[in-house]
């Protein structure tokens, strides 16, 4: 396997540096404020300046920077087994509502690429779900019938461009993937176009709502807005308690360039094996990069190292001969009844929306997104609405037992008994280049001991709900379990939906004793 050194991050963030926004340092009033500059808010905030409103882009880090700039890049209708699931439990209307949202996110994402002449990489494939194990054949034979159903060019095949069998597979004709940060780049120069406000490194802190929404800044500065919409993955206000419905995971991938003639050509995922996902991009020399992503796992939870290491040994067992060049990470919240929640965020819902719990899908939800967010706040409410509404109750009900297990998981983390690997007795047994949670001082401490030597120590804590941190040693951050916060080595928040930093600790090793 090749070294870690000589493997960089996100492809997409290499590969599109991109603009820089400066903060906002002064206050504004606007028509609409997004909150988040990912696909969903930049999609939001493009569709409502395009149909005139007057809009502020509000970003705690850099534009397509965060799960966007992490993702796999697939635009599909075809999320892994989700069509014979919503036919049971929501009925085949909801199916077909599913689908036509998502279809029409997908080729309305190819008119703006059109609109806007972006070069994006833009290309079609078929996507599959795929099954290797004989006894779930007739799983995926269900998921291609409720598809068909719900009005997709849905089949089911046998036959792939996988370099190994499969036993059975849901194909859809005519998806889409793209290079997103490239797309939303551009998205980005066309809103500072239309006169909309983009800001970076602008952290929004507090939230006040009546007539007019007020949010308040990190930088101090405040926005007074008509409306609001909270579309930064993970909602950092919630005051509808979403939290409860929503668990965060993360998924590794790994990158590779091949050949041209090796391309599988399709977009593929399989729910089994910790999940595994193949495609490829374009890449120099005509050569294709492959795009491995796999390892499903709770943020905080489990050695990311060794997540890593098994991705890379299944695509080098599958696509033998390559040498890894890229690899990251990629974070997203399944909602317990599988559906996004995107809509009014109660009890706020008059001036406030949310977007979130895309379930890995956040590229085709992300622009369907902003294209109800836009319709409801310009009174053209599109048919499917109410499938994705946060207040929707029948499906709360029915996910009672998915919702009871998340609670549970949940209070484990919060006392912090599903961490061992991350805990350490003293500051003694930290190495360098790790980190780990000691009791220290009657507290306890998130430490992470640098190259040279130096602790760097902050309560752990996490700043949003006060689960106990966790060290990921692949990534060098503190990752919560419970909601998916990420903070690196000096507390500063790197991934929400927390808005302050761990609390800095002062800790000091004992000097040995003289002989």
């Amino acid at each position: 396997m090749t070294e870690k050194a000589d493997i960089r991050g996100s492809y997409w963030m290499d590969t599109a540096p991109g603009e820089t926004y400066p903060p906002l340092d002064t206050d504004v009033t606007v028509d609409v404020a997004v909150v988040g500059a990912g696909i969903a808010g930049l999609s939001t905030a493009w569709e409502l300046a395009r149909a005139g409103r007057g809009v502020a882009v509000l970003e705690a880090d850099r534009v397509a920077a965060g799960v966007t700039g992490h993702t796999t890049a697939k635009l599909s209708v075809q999320h892994t087994l989700i069509y014979d699931r919503l036919r049971r439990t929501r009925g085949p209307e909801a199916a077909h509502l599913y689908a036509r949202s998502q279809t029409e996110a997908i080729e309305h994402a190819a008119a703006v690429v059109d609109e806007l002449r972006i070069d994006c990489d833009w290309e079609r494939r078929s996507a599959f779900t795929y099954t290797r194990d004989e006894r779930r054949a007739d799983e995926i034979r269900a998921e291609a019938q409720a598809a068909r159903e719900a009005g997709l060019d849905a089949e089911f095949v046998t036959e792939t461009g996988l370099p190994y069998s499969v036993a059975g597979a849901v194909r859809v004709a005519h998806q889409a993937q793209f290079h997103p940060r490239k797309y939303l780049l551009a998205l980005a120069e066309d809103l500072r176009a239309r006169g909309a406000l983009l800001h970076e490194r602008t952290r929004v802190l507090g939230l006040e709502t009546g007539d007019a929404c007020r949010l308040t800044t990190e930088t101090g500065a405040r926005v007074t807005a008509g409306h609001v919409v909270i579309a930064t993955h993970y909602p950092v206000f919630d005051r509808a308690l979403l939290f409860t419905r929503l668990s965060p995971r993360r998924e590794l991938v790994v990158a590779a360039p091949i050949s041209a003639d090796r391309d599988p050509d399709g977009m593929y995922i399989t729910p089994e094996e910790d999940t595994r996902s193949v495609r490829t991009a374009p890449y120099e020399d005509g050569r294709r990069l492959l795009i491995v992503t796999g390892e499903h796992f709770t943020p905080g939870t489990g050695d990311t190292d060794k997540r890593f290491a098994r991705l890379t040994d299944w695509a080098e067992e599958h696509f033998p001969g390559l040498t890894p060049t890229y690899r990251w990470a990629t974070q997203d919240n399944d909602s317990t009844d599988t559906v996004p929640l995107v809509g009014p965020l109660p009890p706020l819902s008059r001036h406030a929306y949310v977007a979130t719990g895309f379930g890995g899908w956040g590229l085709s939800g992300g622009i369907m997104a902003g294209r109800l967010l836009t319709g409801l706040i310009t009174d053209n409410r599109p048919p499917w609405a109410e499938l994705y509404d946060p207040r929707r109750l029948r499906s709360v009900l029915r996910e009672a037992p998915a919702f009871l297990r998340h609670q549970a998981t949940v209070a484990r983390h919060f006392v912090g008994d599903r961490l061992p690997p991350s805990h350490a007795d003293t500051l003694a047994d930290i190495a360098p280049g790790t980190g780990a949670v000691v009791r220290h001082g009657g507290q306890r401490c998130a430490v992470y001991r640098d190259e040279d030597g130096r602790l760097h120590a902050v309560s752990a804590r996490c700043t949003h709900m006060g689960c106990l941190v966790a060290f990921n040693a692949a990534e060098r951050a503190w990752e919560c379990p419970c909601h998916g916060s990420r903070f690196d080595t000096d507390g500063r928040v790197v991934q929400g939906p927390a808005t302050h930093a761990l609390e800095q600790r002062d800790v000091h090793e004992e000097e040995p004793p003289e002989d």
